[in-house]
Parts: C-alpha cells; structure tokens; sequence
C-alpha cells in the first residue's frame, strides 16, 4: 500500500514537472531568441542557443517604437479597468449573493451569458457604439468595453455568499444599514478575493490584443500588445527583436505577480476552500 502511495506520488510530481516545463519553455525560447541575430533565428533545424549574446535587438526594438506611450497607454487602460472592475462587480455581486428581489435568478442568468460566447462576438456593435461616440484613438475605447466584468461578479458573489449570514445580522443589530454592512462588514471579508478580481483584470488587460488593434490605429494610443504586433511584417518578420519587444513588455507582469502573488493564491485559496464547505454543508442537509 505504501509503495502504490509513493509510486502515485511520483507520478503527479512527473506530471507536474513536464507541464511545466512546458509552460515555461516558451518564455525561455523567446529571451533566448531575442539574443540571437536573424540569420540564427531562421537556421533549419533551429539553434536553441544563441552564438553570441546580442544585445543589439533590445537597443534597435527599443528605438523603433515609442515603448514610453505603450507603457503609459496600458498603465492607464489598467487602473481604470480595475478600479471600474472591481467597483460594478463587487456591487452587483453583493446584490446577487445576499438581496431579494423579482427575478434574481433570471437576470444572474442573464449577466452569466455573454461568458457562453465568444467574445469576439460583442467586437462589432461595440466598434459602432465607440464610433459613433468619436471615442476612436483614445483611452477611453480601451478603458469602457472592459469596465463591467461578468467574471467578475460571478467570482465576488460566490465569495460573498460564503460569508455566514449570522456577521450581516450582527451588524443589522449593532445598527448597519445596507450600504454599511456592505462597505464595513462584507468588503473587508472579501479583499483576498478583491485582489484576485484585480490581478485577473489587469492581465486580461495586459494581453487584450483585437479590440486594441481594431479601436486604436494611432501608434501614440496603442496599448503594448498592439504595439508589439507592428514589428510582424507582412511578407518577413525580424524575430529576434519582435521576441525583444515581447520580453520587454512581459517584464511589468512578471513583477506584478512576484508582488502580489501572496493576495493571489490566497483569493484562489479562499475561494475554492469555500466552494467545498458550501458542498459539505448541501451534502449534510
């Protein structure tokens, strides 16, 4: 019995490594890529070490695209999606959570939807909504469509309703109203998965490729992951220094998470601690 323990041990810790070298030989091959000079990033088969550090593809990447407007463009397309985000989901997700009113479960439905299609779908009538407004090459077409967050208030309400009732009718006796059993009460409970909800916000930011290079053609109001796919040329592309440009832009994230990745897990953590005693306690009635 112990030997099929360990064996089954060792089987996940083998699974585990190989997904993730998997996930990280990508990032691996571009900082490699992005040393090597062009003729040795078109050899057959490929050289998985450069020949020479060059250091040159970071310089002539830098020089060629005004990385100053991406950064501050993304910076800004971040906090206010955040801050926007963050605020309408928390709301909405309390309101679906804890308070009654006709039809809840149907408009839940409703607000679930847009998650069961393909976000593409919504590319087109929110083109003509920013076009019609005159919102084309401004941060206000990157900032606007991601302001609301389905995700969102799907992820805050199942952390609100594992929250016990008995702490909101504590603070209905200490003299709460609403809004302050909302704000003092159940927001505080629920930062770990606030900060989750703002971390998951800012990357899907961070990486939202189409709708930036549909809304935004100037290259001063490109985000960075529109501005980098203008080193993709339309008959060849210099690989090393598009791989450059893509270690530059991945660099904020990384320390990002480095930051914050203890409010990450710990959001992560909580929620699906919460999803199984919620399924004890339906099992146990």
């Amino acid at each position: 019995m112990k030997k099929k323990s360990v064996g089954n041990h060792l089987a996940i810790y083998l699974l585990l490594t190989i997904g993730a070298i998997v996930m990280v030989f990508p990032f691996v091959w571009s900082v490699l890529t992005s040393f090597k000079s062009l003729s040795e990033s078109l050899k057959v088969p490929p050289a998985i070490f450069p020949e020479g550090w060059n250091v040159m593809n970071y310089r002539d990447v830098w020089s060629a695209l005004p990385f100053g407007s991406f950064f501050a463009n993304t910076a800004l397309m971040i906090v206010f999606r955040i801050l926007f985000s963050t605020i309408l989901s928390a709301l909405a997700a309390y309101a679906f959570a804890r308070m009654e009113f006709p039809f809840k479960n149907l408009l839940f439905v409703l607000v679930l939807m847009p998650m069961m299609v393909p976000s593409q779908i919504f590319i087109l009538p929110q083109y003509l909504i920013v076009s019609d407004l005159g919102w084309q090459n401004t941060i206000k077409a990157l900032v606007i469509p991601g302001m609301a967050s389905t995700f969102g208030i799907f992820l805050l309400r199942q952390f609100f309703m594992g929250i016990p009732r008995e702490l909101e009718e504590a603070a209905v006796l200490d003299g709460c109203n609403p809004g302050q059993i909302f704000l003092k009460v159940m927001l505080p409970l629920a930062k770990s998965g606030i900060a989750s909800l703002a971390i998951f916000t800012a990357l899907f930011a961070y990486k939202d490729l189409l709708w930036p290079l549909v809304v935004n053609t100037s290259v001063e109001k490109m985000p960075l992951s529109s501005g980098l796919a203008m080193l993709q040329g339309q008959y060849t592309t210099n690989y090393p220094q598009l791989m450059a440009g893509s270690v530059i832009a991945i660099i904020p994230m990384v320390i990002l998470f480095l930051l914050f990745q203890k409010q990450f897990v710990e959001g992560i953590d909580n929620y699906e601690g919460r999803k199984g005693v919620k399924s004890n306690k339906t099992k146990t009635t």
